[in-house]
């Protein structure tokens, strides 16, 4: 089930982590949260080669830290509308379906951009953010969606 809708997401979703995916061309950014879905945090940054051996980096990666649905970050235009990135990454959630988790596509508008600044604010350097942007992005719109999701309604 792939939706962006959050309460369609939190009904098919078991309680449990969720973990949150950056997914850019080079790299995917991977986060977690907890199981009671109040705070997300940086995991680490998969480099993108083949998508088989992807995917099985991201099973090991949601067995390992028993994950029970998926967030990723959706890249839409300013405007709303779909961008040639959106599609790629709405064909990336297609492909996760192996994995046989609920997806949420999130906007991600802003978000690597937020991250960055905040870590520039924070005096990282250049070489430390650019390994620790992806992951931190990734943690960034997990904390939008668990936020949004804790807001329902009929909690989970």
């Amino acid at each position: 089930m792939i939706t962006s809708a959050p309460a369609e997401f939190a009904e098919a979703t078991p309680h449990g982590k969720l973990a949150g995916l950056d997914v850019g061309t080079k790299t995917v950014g991977l986060a977690v949260c907890d199981a009671g879905w109040s705070f997300a945090g940086p995991s680490e940054t998969l480099r993108r080669t083949k998508f088989t051996a992807d995917l099985e980096h991201l099973r090991k990666f949601v067995e390992r830290e028993q994950v029970k649905g998926l967030v990723l970050g959706l890249p839409l235009n300013m405007d709303g509308t779909d961008s040639p990135r959106t599609q790629s990454v709405r064909a990336f959630a297609r492909n996760l379906a192996p994995l046989g988790l609920p997806i949420l596509l999130w906007d991600e508008r802003w978000s690597t951009q937020a991250v960055e600044r905040a870590m520039i604010e924070a005096d990282v350097s250049r070489s430390k953010r650019a390994e620790k942007v992806d992951a931190l992005a990734a943690a960034h719109i997990l904390q939008g969606a668990i936020d949004a999701l804790a807001n329902l309604p009929q909690q989970h």
